[in-house]
């Protein structure tokens, strides 16, 4: 990541300044409905957010914005009670019972969406519009040109995705996009190390093909699947590599 201005909020400003054009197209493409699922969403997580960070004595952040649109855009399609049940047990257990983002092992919005599609397998997927994916794009170049996500995490990915794509598999959906950048990618929550940035991407791209030939499921729950998967290996990865170089410096050094 790139030093000097840089602090963790204003990483956290420049991710939902990239994702807001994001927003704008799904709003656009699907209605009033989808800008007040948003709106609860951001609620919901906006309180507790303010519960915790009131309790700790620390300064309110900006990083629920992220969390709350990739829950309202792709968890599954609960009734309000039990969404809002979801949204707080992502909020709570994914992110803030550890301290705040940064901290966390999980990103707030899959344990949210995950917790939903556990707890109500009844409730469909939603399907993500084309434009947003075309959204997703600049959004992407934006992060990169400012070090906020890895280019290695995001060339591994797309390019499994790409070859896989050679097998008849439809793999680049605007699900797959928008969850590689703004969660796969999340900065606070991905792998850390040169080589397991690599793995990570390498993987994420990996079970999307693999779940997408075997699974008859949409591409939402494909993709979040996949990168909640890969998300828990990330610390191991992280070890790996690590373990890899201190051997590889025994060997070297004697």
């Amino acid at each position: 990541m790139m030093r000097g201005i840089w602090t963790r909020e204003t990483v956290a400003l420049m991710l939902v300044a990239a994702a807001v054009p994001v927003a704008a197209a799904w709003i656009w493409e699907e209605g009033v409905t989808s800008l007040t699922r948003l709106l609860l969403t951001a609620l919901i997580g906006g309180f507790w957010q303010a519960i915790f960070t009131i309790g700790r004595a620390q300064p309110p952040s900006v990083t629920g914005g992220i969390s709350a649109l990739a829950i309202a855009m792709l968890a599954p399609e609960a009734g309000p009670y039990q969404f809002a049940l979801g949204v707080s047990f992502g909020f709570i257990f994914g992110e803030l019972v550890y301290g705040g983002w940064g901290r966390s092992v999980l990103n707030p919005a899959l344990v949210a969406i995950m917790f939903i599609a556990f707890s109500f397998p009844t409730a469909a997927w939603p399907q993500v519009p084309v434009q947003v994916g075309w959204a997703v794009v600049p959004a992407a170049l934006l992060l990169l040109g400012l070090g906020i996500i890895q280019w290695r995490v995001m060339l591994g990915a797309v390019g499994v995705l790409i070859f896989l794509g050679g097998f008849g598999l439809d793999l680049l959906t605007s699900a797959t996009v928008f969850v590689l950048i703004f969660l796969v990618c999340d900065p606070a929550t991905s792998a850390s190390t040169r080589w397991s940035r690599w793995a990570y991407g390498l993987l994420f791209g990996a079970l999307v093909g693999l779940f997408a030939s075997l699974w008859d499921a949409s591409s939402v729950q494909i993709a979040i699947s996949a990168a909640l998967l890969a998300m828990l290996t990330a610390p191991l990865l992280d070890e790996l590599s690590i373990a890899l170089w201190r051997v590889t410096v025994r060997y070297r050094h004697g």
